[in-house]
């Protein structure tokens, strides 16, 4: 099935984050740093193409000047054109923001 969903902006990169019970997270972000099965793989714009099985760990999603935090464990991430997929099977939301200088 080809995918409909408007590119992201030059410089940014197209995130979802899921699990079985909700959407974690719909947008636009700077970077994302992923806890894989084997150590964790920062992703930039323009990466390959990319399919890992999730650790257990954090997920950092650079979103403006403020970073966005999700305790994740089992599942799947998917890199392709510029949009990261997060399936988690288990994730939850870090309280907080952390402001990124």
């Amino acid at each position: 099935m080809a995918e409909h969903a408007a590119p992201a902006p030059v410089g940014t990169l197209a995130v979802s984050v899921v699990s079985p019970e909700q959407v974690l997270f719909e947008g636009e972000a700077r970077s994302v740093v992923v806890p894989a099965f084997d150590g964790l793989i920062g992703i930039l714009p323009r990466h390959a193409p990319l399919l890992a099985l999730l650790g257990r760990g954090v997920l950092t999603l650079q979103v403006g000047s403020a970073a966005r935090r999700f305790q994740v464990g089992g599942g799947f991430v998917q890199v392709r054109s510029n949009r990261v997929r997060v399936v988690a099977e288990e994730a939850s939301a870090i309280d907080g923001t952390e402001a990124v200088s």
